[in-house]
């Protein structure tokens, strides 16, 4: 019944359309047919003349208005009849030299006559005009929509972004750490406040300004805190906005960009990702790619026609300023460059605390201890991992974003969502717990830097369980020793495997990988090797295109490579042996921790500390957490509490009551 009622609604539509249709036919009939509509009686210009000009029918009356006649007789039998009819407009005059005779003859009393309007005149008036105000129409709407970036006809022109500088609200002051960074950047924006200072000294200001850096560093916002500082125009576009397939848009749509920035001026252009059309020139399989080549070139162009009264200035960023063009970054184009790095735990923590401030925080929550857990994150990646928290708190129903929440965003961000629903069978247990608590143990054992911050069996991501470390303290380089133990680290789920289970899996895939690339790393780039001390293989940029490296001659011999290759093998069988005769030493503490993991499935950083410190115990180990101890107090409180309890047993002796040694004593001095 529904879809029947649902067809009836089009059906009655259509009816009353036709009907309407039908009813404005009519009356345009009406109107131009007039009363001769539905007349079975039809008469043309010579059945006039001939009334007019006959004498057996009495014309009373005649009114030509125009090209239309009225006639009215009176026939045979006396009854006066009305014709009407229509004349052609160049024959009204020849009607008109009839009725004259007619009159004179006295074939007829009188005419009336009205001059006729030449319709054709005013319809083509109508039409010219209507032509005149189409044409503008068109143009307009050409023009509206060549300034449109979404319209075919606008293909070439700028696509920037423009923000007015009133609008503009990111300063310096939003951009938490960087403090370097700002300060380079502080003269550009001294310069567009005040060009005349500059212009008096001779100075020229960079006409290009690059940030590069990791992805999340905060190039975009430190680009748009420079013109919100400077209050100019900022005019932002992607460098894949300039490609298309079209041959010539790209240079066009620079053309474009630049004029539009020069008539803004003071203003800042801001060029994101230039690597999509700054790369480097004929690289690649069969040369270069025409197009994003021709809209490098117009882009080198326009900065070389920028002169020191042009208050421009060209900002843009890339995370691989390795692959740019050399003579984008000649002094006259991006003769400044800016390296925006990573945050260290003072800049993390002030990240946190500006996106933390409208966030309501549970009062347990340290941002500098997150700053210290979030070794290598960037300030999108801080960013990310508050909204995540925000996103579990409102999942658990919470009103404030508690430490837990934040822990839990953490590893979330880094590992991703963990699939709590996934049902482990016992020997999965056994065997992702022995291998996860290899890791951790051999960590512990091994390193000084870091530390595990948890020690999970539950699946997040694409792993089956994950052991999560932070350092102890940031640092921007690893000694030989940090680089053994990392592999070290990496060959303890496989070693536990092997010793507890007697058989290895497939788990350690990833961590093979990454211990075997370390070992790489360690002889070809950073010349730590016994055999080849101080000594590189490679090209740093190799692989960078396709087709670059494949003409490329290896820089070292066939022999060379088979000894790299053993070099590696010794590394990785000795830091394996190493490996496992930690895991055999620390056996208790094996044990315990993946008895505990498979009971509870997650061990935080200080519950495992205390199972570390305390051998395996788990008696003293959660004595120790329940009362917030150290091993060392848990242990001494312990013993305290043990003593005590054993004297609450013993009876006290009165005063008079002797024992018998003190008996024995006194006999002995007596004689």
């Amino acid at each position: 019944m529904e879809n029947k009622e649902g067809r009836q609604g089009p059906k009655l539509g259509s009816l009353l359309f036709y009907g309407l249709m039908l009813v404005g036919l009519v009356v345009l009939s009406t109107v131009i047919f007039g009363n001769n509509y539905g007349r079975q009686e039809k008469t043309t210009l010579s059945d006039v003349l001939e009334y007019i000009n006959s004498p057996k029918y009495k014309v009373t009356t005649v009114d030509v208005n125009g090209t239309n006649v009225k006639l009215t007789y009176e026939g045979s039998d006396g009854i006066a009849r009305t014709i009407n009819q229509s004349v052609p407009y160049e024959y009204v005059d020849d009607l008109v030299l009839v009725l004259e005779d007619a009159k004179k003859n006295g074939t007829i009393s009188n005419y009336n006559y009205s001059e006729p309007f030449d319709w054709s005149i005013l319809i083509n008036i109508l039409m010219f005009a209507g032509t005149i105000v189409l044409v503008f129409m068109i143009f307009t709407t050409i023009n509206r929509q060549t300034r449109d970036s979404n319209s075919v006809f606008s293909f070439g022109n700028n696509r920037a972004k423009l923000t007015d500088p009133d609008k503009i609200k990111v300063k310096f002051t939003d951009v938490a750490g960087s403090v370097e960074e700002k300060e380079e950047l502080s003269e550009i924006v001294d310069f567009l406040k005040s060009p005349a200072k500059y212009k008096e000294l001779g100075a020229k200001i960079p006409k290009g300004v690059l940030l590069y850096g990791a992805p999340g560093t905060g190039k975009t916002l430190l680009a748009r805190a420079v013109a919100g500082e400077a209050g100019v125009r900022f005019f932002y576009i992607s460098g894949s906005d300039f490609v298309e397939m079209l041959v010539g848009v790209g240079a066009s749509r620079v053309r474009s960009l630049f004029a539009d920035a020069k008539r803004a001026a003071p203003s800042v252009v801001f060029i994101d990702e230039i690597d999509a059309v700054g790369r480097k020139r004929g690289a690649g399989l069969g040369g270069g790619q025409d197009e994003r080549e021709q809209t490098l070139n117009q882009i080198l162009v326009e900065m070389d026609g920028f002169d020191v009264n042009t208050n421009i200035i060209v900002m843009a960023a890339t995370n691989r300023v390795d692959v740019l063009d050399p003579a984008l970054l000649r002094p006259g184009r991006f003769d400044r460059r800016i390296m925006v790095n990573m945050p260290d735990a003072d800049e993390r923590e002030a990240i946190l605390k500006i996106h933390a401030k409208n966030k309501p925080l549970a009062k347990d929550v340290d941002l500098r201890e997150v700053a210290l857990s979030t070794v290598g994150f960037t300030g999108a990646d801080l960013e990310n991992v508050l909204n995540e928290a925000a996103l579990l708190t409102a999942r658990r129903n919470k009103k404030e974003i508690s430490m837990g929440e934040i822990t839990d965003a953490t590893f979330r961000v880094q590992m991703g969502p963990q699939k709590n629903s996934k049902k482990l069978s016992d020997k999965v247990k056994r065997l992702t717990s022995y291998h996860e608590a290899g890791h951790a143990v051999v960590l512990k054992a091994t390193s000084e830097f870091e530390k595990v911050d948890r020690v999970t069996i539950i699946p997040a991501g694409s792993a089956g369980g994950y052991t999560a470390y932070k350092p102890v303290e940031d640092t921007d380089f690893y000694t030989e020793k940090m680089l053994l133990d990392i592999i070290k680290m990496s060959l303890g789920g496989r070693a536990a495997e092997e010793i507890f289970l007697g058989e290895v899996s497939t788990g350690a895939a990833s961590d093979l990988q990454h211990c075997n690339q370390i070992a790489k790393n360690m002889i070809k780039r950073y010349g730590l090797s016994s055999k080849f001390r101080n000594m590189v293989f490679g090209d740093e940029n190799e692989e960078v295109f396709l087709g670059y490296s494949m003409g490329q001659v290896q820089s070292y011999s066939e022999q060379t490579a088979a000894a790299i290759d053993q070099e590696i093998k010794l590394i990785i069988d000795s830091c394996y042996e190493e490996t496992k005769r930690i895991l055999n030493e620390k056996r208790s503490v094996m044990e315990a921790l993946a008895a505990r993991l498979q009971d509870k499935l997650t061990v935080d950083g200080p519950e495992f500390e205390l199972i570390y410190d305390s051998n395996g115990d788990l008696e003293l180990a959660d004595y120790a957490k329940k009362n917030k101890l150290t091993i060392n107090e848990a242990i001494e409180k312990r013993a305290a509490t043990a003593v005590s309890s054993i004297e609450d047993l013993i009876p006290p002796m009165s005063g008079d009551e002797k024992t018998s040694d003190d008996k024995n004593g006194e006999d002995s001095k007596n004689s």
